[in-house]
């Protein structure tokens, strides 16, 4: 396979040791037709060479990358699932393919889903419908577009299977997908470990996740260690929930084996994009109590930290966990607070301005006058919030905030007429054409237009 100068591969998951994966096979699929290929993502961690029967090769007969992980490894982990703990679940249809390092020198993944059966599947099929595939491409693109910290789809096949689900017509097509992420530790991960009491396994995941994730040299005592990491896992999980609000995202399935211990988004089921500033919004039609509602995201999040803190405490004393759970309100509101006024464009004026901006910008949204990226488009795009379009008082409110705060509107993609969003209608219209007429133009249409909207917001964030 001819690969590239800063091709980087390091299958670091093996100095965990068998206790925490089962190596398993791949299912043999009937066919690989390529649907998505993601080759900007490919450049940056040096196989932007791959023709397209490697492609193919590797990410849906998924043979193994050179000098990497020789077989597929399913994780072992736990979790709470609506907050009700699941002892039998892990890897079910995915598993780690390959390590390697990006142009930043992090510690990536290879995970997959829909890749077959694993000891985790139970009596499901290991599979993964196109539709969930095509849905996951069009999340992980918006995000990243957004600037969430999000695993990336990397590749996905349509792998000429029929398979039957509950919850859409069937029988209907498959696929498998391959994401890039930083890490597959789960909250979950630890969870494990900790139910079956498996101190030493907890000191090692540890170390392993400060090392080669963190990049921050573990301290001596086991202590000392398991607290560093769960100071730092408090800090990116703040961010990652701050980033959801910001975004206007709900995840669907905050459950603690979908949290990584890195702060990374990952693992897109019934996602949604919420129209308005609505707190009770949910995606997940299951999620009958809104517990998983987009204004109900911190909580989740925090509760599931303090589930990786509760299995600490085999390391470590409880004080000291729970003090830095305590701080994290404050972490997610200095969080929030950031994410929303890079949203806007501004420049950062300190903690009281830029909080004054924040508190005016939700109360203006609460309103349910305008969307989310409308308001956001409209701003940058010269169209202030207390001028025609936007009369009502906590509008006027929000222009009084944002007064003598500079812009940053430099990309055409600002003077659009409309924003780019990705409303559930639109991600159902790109499906029914995909679905009735094999037609992937609004696809990769949208995949078009998402990314011109990140080159916007990036090359804006460069001249901040």
């Amino acid at each position: 396979m001819p690969t590239e100068q800063s091709y980087q591969l390091d299958p670091r998951i093996l100095e965990l040791g068998d206790a925490f994966y089962d190596a398993v096979e791949p299912a043999r699929f009937p066919q690989c037709t390529p649907r998505f290929v993601n080759r900007r993502w490919a450049d940056r961690v040096g196989l932007g060479k791959l023709d397209d029967e490697q492609w193919t090769a590797h990410f849906c007969r998924f043979e193994p990358l050179p000098d990497n992980l020789p077989r597929p490894l399913a994780l072992r982990y736990h979790g709470h699932q609506f907050r009700v703990y699941n002892p039998d679940i892990g890897d079910g249809r995915g598993f780690l393919f390959g390590q390697l390092r990006d142009d930043r020198n992090r510690l990536l993944d290879f995970g997959t889903k829909g890749s077959g059966q694993t000891p985790y599947s139970r009596t499901a099929d290991g599979r993964l419908t196109l539709k969930g595939g095509v849905r996951e491409v069009l999340a992980t693109e918006m995000l990243e577009a957004l600037g969430v910290n999000t695993s990336k789809t990397f590749a996905l096949f349509e792998t000429g299977e029929a398979l039957t689900r509950h919850d859409e017509p069937s029988p209907t097509r498959s696929s498998v997908l391959t994401r890039l992420g930083h890490g597959h530790i789960r909250i979950g991960t630890f969870q494990r470990l900790a139910f079956y009491g498996e101190t030493e396994n907890i000191e090692t995941l540890v170390r392993y996740c400060l090392e080669h994730l963190y990049g921050d040299p573990a301290p001596a005592g086991r202590e000392e260690a398991a607290v560093r990491l769960f100071e730092l896992a408090a800090q990116a999980t703040a961010k990652l929930a701050a980033s959801y609000m910001a975004a206007g995202f709900v995840h669907g399935v905050l459950n603690s084996d979908n949290i990584a211990v890195t702060g990374e988004s990952f693992d897109y089921g019934p996602w949604r994009f919420a129209p308005e500033w609505d707190p009770a919004f949910t995606a997940a039609y299951f999620d009958y109590h809104g517990l998983y509602a987009f204004g109900r995201q911190p909580e989740a999040i925090h509760w599931d930290l303090a589930q990786l803190a509760g299995s600490l405490t085999l390391l470590a004393d409880a004080a000291p966990l729970s003090d830095e759970l305590g701080r994290w309100g404050e972490l997610f509101e200095h969080a929030l607070i950031s994410a929303l006024v890079r949203r806007l464009g501004i420049e950062e004026r300190g903690p009281d301005a830029d909080r004054a901006v924040a508190a005016a910008l939700i109360a203006g949204l609460q309103t349910g006058e305008v969307t989310i990226d409308r308001l956001f488009l409209d701003w940058r795009g010269g169209r202030d919030p207390g001028g025609p379009l936007y009369g009502s008082e906590p509008f006027r409110a929000l222009a009084a905030a944002l007064e003598g705060r500079g812009r940053q509107a430099t990309h055409p993609y600002w003077s659009d007429p409309e924003p780019c969003s990705m409303h559930i209608d639109e991600v159902e219209t790109i499906w029914s054409a995909i679905a009735e007429r094999d037609d992937w133009t609004p696809f990769e249409a949208k995949i078009a237009a998402i990314r011109r909207m990140g080159e916007a917001m990036t090359a804006d964030a460069a001249t901040a």
